[in-house]
């Protein structure tokens, strides 16, 4: 990955220049937030401080004090991730403080471009079972794809940026399933900025809308059976316990896979001192702008009454 981020091919039309032309016609600033940011880098992050300050004034019992709890909550989950690009406990104080790249967002609330790599092999049930795998299989219950809506290029920011995407993403997935929010045990959500994590806790159904800052008051910090720190969230749910891209680091394209990684390692039980003890259902949600979300379901793979074995 280079420093920042970038366009290499400037000869075809750019898939987020209609996004950042629309985020002026709502009244954004022009020009850098930073000097030594580049254009895109800034743009992205003007994109997400303006609808986190969206956020705020309509739900303005939301404070900045909220998006540095979550970006503590990450960097602190971080080190039981061996595999973070930043793998260590930042205060809150430094958090909040350290270079305000643009109102809201601060240096660490950033996810940081980084290098690296993952991959998934998908197969088939026949497969599973011919090779014995069904031990360690993970199964994918439900995944759907939501790209640019009308409403993106409405009048809000949080839905230029992948808000509404993800929600209606996020309930054809459980409309699919049959699963809902309650029977989710872990998730992974796209935390860019920390700000987008708390969209996606409403999103994700784990809060209604305006109420995500809630789940980050009644949550409390404890220990798992391996002896690592987690922090449920409205004592419930573990979000992000991979660290979030905050932490692991931003390698475009790769980021997806590595959560898919993260969340088959939880329901196998072979995450370390990062298991949610009893992980069954996890949730994934990745975003891109320009623009897709994608939201999927996992959960350890159980063959119903035999009739699988039967098939074969």
């Amino acid at each position: 990955m280079e420093r920042g981020l970038s366009e290499k091919y400037t000869d075809k039309i750019s898939p987020v220049g209609a996004h950042f032309d629309h985020m002026l016609k709502l009244g954004a600033k022009p020009g850098l937030i930073q000097p030594h940011l580049n254009n895109m880098t800034s743009e992205v992050v003007k994109l997400y401080a303006y609808a986190a300050r969206e956020y705020m004034e309509k739900y303005p019992h939301t404070k900045l004090e909220d998006f540095v709890k979550i970006a503590y909550k990450n960097h602190k989950q971080s080190v039981n991730n061996p595999k973070a690009s930043i793998s260590k406990e930042i205060p809150e104080a430094t958090i909040s403080s350290k270079l305000m790249l643009c109102e809201p967002i601060t240096f660490w609330m950033s996810a940081p471009v980084a290098d690296g790599g993952a991959c998934a092999i998908v197969c088939s049930e026949e497969f599973v079972i011919k090779n014995n795998l069904q031990n360690r299989a993970v199964e994918i219950v439900a995944q759907n794809m939501v790209t640019d809506l009308p409403t993106s290029f409405g009048r809000s920011y949080m839905d230029l940026s992948g808000a509404g995407m993800a929600k209606l993403a996020a309930q054809k997935c459980f409309d699919e399933s049959g699963l809902s929010s309650s029977d989710v045990d872990v998730l992974e959500v796209h935390d860019c900025f920390s700000c987008n994590e708390l969209f996606m806790y409403e999103a994700m159904q784990l809060a209604s809308e305006g109420r995500g800052s809630d789940l980050l008051h009644s949550g409390k910090w404890c220990k798992n059976s391996q002896g690592g720190e987690q922090f449920k969230l409205g004592g419930r749910w573990v979000v992000n316990p991979s660290g979030g891209l905050e932490s692991k680091g931003h390698p475009i394209g790769a980021t997806g896979l590595a959560q898919c990684a993260e969340l088959v390692s939880q329901i196998r039980g072979e995450s370390d001192k990062r298991q949610v003890d009893g992980a069954r259902v996890a949730m994934q949600h990745n975003f891109g702008i320009g623009g897709a979300a994608v939201v999927t379901m996992y959960k350890k793979y159980e063959p119903v009454n035999n009739v699988a074995q039967a098939r074969l």
